[in-house]
């Protein structure tokens, strides 16, 4: 069971780790929409047992690192680097015509985590390339202290700990990692940040996952939006 009003702590939070799509940014189901652009120009039937199963496992694993979702599916390197390829150029373009747009809120919470002191790096699954062009259309390149895709983390994204620990390395925000907050939609993002040690895992509910399944999957808090982060944090030392 998850508790979202009680926010007193021994620990100062100072080092903020949060996803993208779904958490900080309302992209109204794109990936979804890329992936069928994608599995279209690798052959995969739109409509067809195929596709469904593989659309499937797209949504089970929302969270996780794009590429390793696509060596799951097609089977070989070449196919899944193909398949990302694709996806990423559909779900580019999708974001060039204007259709993802920030989770109301978000960029104020940010805007107020850094104003208190705190370290705040954005986190995705997506290559480079499109964590980019999702900051340039929304204009959040320099909103947060640093952004993070999995190609930065030694290649590894969600479930596993290394962007979280990345973050932790690279910005030097913290001194422990309990001092570290992980806040996701995803299953993949509560596990990342269990596995890493975060003395915080919030869920949000804005995104691919349900109040069960974030708890089932090691959420500590489960926030109606990212927008509540900062309450949450309220009366901590040094805050």
């Amino acid at each position: 069971m998850t508790d979202t009003t009680d926010t007193t702590t021994d620990t100062a939070h100072t080092l903020i780790v949060l996803d993208m799509a779904g958490t900080t940014v309302a992209d109204g189901g794109l990936v979804e929409r890329a992936f069928e652009r994608a599995a279209e120009r690798l052959g995969v039937e739109p409509g067809s047992a195929d596709h469904a199963a593989k659309l499937q496992y797209v949504r089970d694993t929302m969270g996780e690192s794009k590429i390793s979702v696509f060596r799951h599916l097609f089977g070989t390197e070449e196919l899944a680097r193909r398949a990302n390829s694709a996806f990423e150029q559909a779900y580019g373009e999708l974001v060039d015509g204007g259709l993802i747009a920030p989770v109301p809120g978000a960029r104020e919470a940010v805007e107020k985590l850094r104003a208190e002191g705190r370290t705040v790096v954005l986190t995705t699954g997506f290559a480079r390339v499109t964590q980019d062009a999702i900051l340039d259309a929304l204009g959040w390149q320099g909103l947060a202290d640093l952004t993070l895709c999995p190609a930065d983390a030694g290649g590894r994204g969600r479930p596993y700990p290394d962007m979280v620990l990345a973050a932790f390395l690279r910005t030097g925000a913290a001194a422990d990692v309990r001092e570290v907050v992980v806040a996701g939609d995803t299953a993949y993002d509560m596990l990342s940040g269990r596995r890493a040690g975060a003395g915080i895992v919030a869920g949000v509910l804005t995104g691919a996952h349900g109040r069960e399944t974030l708890d089932e999957h090691g959420a500590t808090h489960v926030l109606a939006s990212i927008a509540d982060l900062p309450v949450l944090l309220v009366g901590e030392p040094g805050a």
